[in-house]
Formats: structure tokens, sequence, C-alpha cells
């Protein structure tokens, strides 16, 4: 065999070599990667639990054109008409297909039985019990400025029912009984029973996390409408609201957990009568809550002629954007605390 020929069978085994060293390293690359993928995170998960009623649970319209003001007020529309078009645009890709952030999971228990899970986007209300995803809540502001805000992933647990009080429902287990009629619907034996639901849901998301680790990083409470229109309740929720955070951090032993309170604000500014003091009763027992601040809201308000429910008030009259922002100023609140 000449020489030529040797050197070039000597080149073509010595490739034939490389070749398969190299395909062995993809291989061994590969299975090492998904080996890692099915491994619990070094980065703990950063937790925070939502609760609340019904503004809690979420009645801001995604893309609903059937009410009296047509499209007016609903996501879609917010973010190309409304004064917070600008902040908004991150809520869809390139395609104009609605962001799925998957290092913000929610974990959120609706119609009693269907847990909804998976990366934060619209669609985490009460109504998809139904099936319907058609609107959201104050999750999906909170839960974008804190995915920005971390790097390590973070969990939503969100936890409300509408319509349900502090002073009778949420009512935490160091407030004892009501002296008086609770006016809604719990009876009095079952007091608190929102309360207790919340810490079984709350258990029932950490446990779903299997040898991840975690770390419950804060509390957002949006509530007060039941309580606001209950006199009897508004001298006392100061005090309840001082108690629900108490017994919460000894319950999960997060003696320091940082809070938010998000005010009451519907339909904007009052300088009297049962939301003036309601809003009063808020602020003071945020206010004696250490590690916790009090976020208004009122100037999230949209007129009801620019909104998808116009007869809602109570729910903000259904306006996305009113959401959208009130769940951004909870989660910068948060923010603050966490720095």
């Amino acid at each position: 065999m000449k020489p030529n020929h040797l050197t070039r069978l000597a080149f073509t085994l010595s490739t034939i070599k490389l070749t398969s060293l190299a395909l062995f390293a993809v291989t061994i690359l590969s299975s090492v990667q998904a080996w890692a993928a099915e491994q619990p995170s070094s980065k703990p998960v950063k937790v925070f639990i939502l609760a609340g009623q019904s503004n809690m649970e979420g009645q801001g319209s995604v893309d609903h054109d059937d009410g009296p003001n047509g499209a007016k007020g609903n996501l879609a529309w917010s973010m190309v008409n409304s004064q917070s078009a600008k902040k908004m645009k991150k809520l869809k890709n390139e395609k104009g297909e609605w962001v799925v952030r998957d290092d913000v999971q929610v974990s959120f228990k609706v119609g009693g039985d269907k847990l909804l899970k998976g990366g934060l986007t619209v669609g985490f209300t009460g109504y998809a019990a139904d099936g319907s995803r058609r609107h959201m809540g104050p999750e999906l502001g909170f839960g974008f400025v804190l995915g920005d805000f971390y790097q390590e992933p973070v969990l939503l647990i969100k936890t409300a029912w509408g319509g349900h009080s502090l002073h009778g429902h949420f009512r935490s287990p160091s407030s004892g009984l009501p002296a008086y009629d609770t006016g809604d619907w719990p009876k009095r034996e079952d007091v608190g029973q929102s309360y207790r639901q919340m810490v079984k849901e709350v258990r029932a998301a950490l446990a779903a996390l299997g040898d991840q680790k975690y770390e419950i990083a804060g509390f957002y409470w949006q509530q007060g409408y039941n309580d606001m229109v209950t006199p009897q309740a508004i001298p006392e929720y100061a005090q309840l609201l001082v108690n629900l955070v108490s017994d919460l951090r000894k319950e999960f032993n997060v003696p320091n957990m940082p809070v938010v309170v998000g005010q009451l604000g519907n339909e904007g500014p009052v300088a009297e009568g049962a939301m003036f003091e309601f809003r009063k009763a808020q602020e003071a027992g945020t206010k004696r809550i250490k590690n916790a601040v009090f976020v208004k809201t009122t100037d999230f308000a949209r007129p009801a002629e620019l909104s998808p429910c116009p007869t809602h008030g109570h729910h903000w009259f259904a306006n996305a954007e009113s959401y959208f922002l009130i769940g951004d100023a909870c989660g910068e609140g948060m923010k603050s605390l966490l720095k």
C-alpha cells in the first residue's frame, strides 16, 4: 500500500474515532441534562400566599365585548387604549398571544375541587371552575412584578372566595367568636371556615412541591367589601387583621412574614360614609403589623362608562386595567418589604 493511502486510512480511522467520541459525549451530556431536569432546583421557590374575596378571585374581563360598553375596559382593549397600555404591553408576545410565565407558577383551587396549576397568565379566576379563562385578577400584575424581581422560581398560592368576610369566614383562631350575628353565610359554629380552608390549601400546594426547597416569602391580602357593608364589623376590622396575620405567621412558622394589604378602593376616593370608615380601619390595622405595607388603590378606579360591567362597582366594573394596576402596585409594595 502506498504511503498516501496509509495516510488517508489513518485519517479516516481517526475521524471515525473522533465522531464516535463526540456522539458518546453528546449522549452523556443529554443524559445528564435529562437527569438534572428531573431533580429539584437548588434554588428555593419563593412562595406568596394571596387571599381575599371576589376581588382577589378576579373579576377583570379579558376579552368580553358583548356588554353595554362593548370591549371598553377589557384587557385586550386596555392594552391599546388605556393610560397603562405601555405598561401592559408585556402581557402579550410578538405573536399577539397571552404570555405564559413558567418562572411564576400559580396554584388556585376553584369550584371546591378543581385545581388550576400552571405558568402565570390570564384565567386564574373563579370562573375557571366552569372552564372559562376569560377573566383575570390582581395575581397577574403582582406575579409579573415578583417574577421580574427574583431569579429564583416563584409560586403564587391563591385562596379566595366571593362574599367572604374577615369578621365571619376568614376570622382567625385568636379572634374567637364574634359577639354579634355575622350577617353573612357561615353559621356561628362555621365562623373561620375560610381561614381553615386557606391553611389547608396552602399546605396542599406546598406538599405538591415534593423535595423542592421553598420559602414562604410573603402574604398579600385583598379583601373587605362584606365587612364594609356590615356596620358592626368596621370597628373591629383593624384588630381582626392584626390577628389574621399573627395567626398565619404562627401557622407557617414565619414570624416576620412580609405582608401587603390592598386598599378597598372600589369606585375611587370618598370623604365620608362606610367606605371611608372602612378604609381607615384597613390602614390602621396594617400600621399595627410589623413588616407590613398598606397600598392605596383608589387611583386605579376607572369610569363605569369605560368598563365592561357598569353596574358592578363592587367589582371595579370588571375593568381589567384596574385589576392589573392593583396587582402591580401591591407587587411593588411587596418588593419594598423584601428589599
